[in-house]
């Protein structure tokens, strides 16, 4: 089954990185949409059919944080697998990431480990 997938990320080589490290990692991918906010990123949510989000933390217009605190309030999306992908080392931040049911991977990363989060983040492997 191909996913469809956002990535989120103000910066347009993360955003590349993000997209080439998705197709390496092994998991059949359908689209992948990209938003350098979150505000264009809930845009592209409204519009598409999507299987999973990838969202950094630290945004112009509207922060990762905040994207995800609206998509949770979004009784259409409060189920939506997401993944922040940040450089966040912030304890508190990262155990409100998690509590908002959202995985988090820290960057930098390897194929292998994002596709261990994408798979446990659409339910395919459990959590370690």
């Amino acid at each position: 089954m191909a996913i469809n997938i956002l990535v989120v990320d103000d910066s347009a080589v993360m955003r590349s990185m993000i997209k080439k490290t998705i197709r390496n990692s092994g998991v059949e991918v359908g689209e992948i949409f990209e938003a350098g906010n979150g505000q264009v990123g809930l845009d592209i949510l409204a519009e598409e059919w999507l299987d999973i989000l990838f969202i950094d933390v630290n945004m112009p217009i509207m922060d990762g944080m905040e994207m995800l605190a609206r998509v949770r309030k979004n009784p259409d999306t409060v189920d939506l697998p997401i993944l922040i992908v940040s450089t966040e080392s912030n304890p508190e931040r990262i155990e409100k990431i998690q509590k908002l049911n959202a995985g988090f991977v820290h960057k930098p990363f390897t194929p292998e480990i994002l596709r261990e989060r994408i798979l446990e983040a659409l339910g395919v492997l459990e959590s370690q």
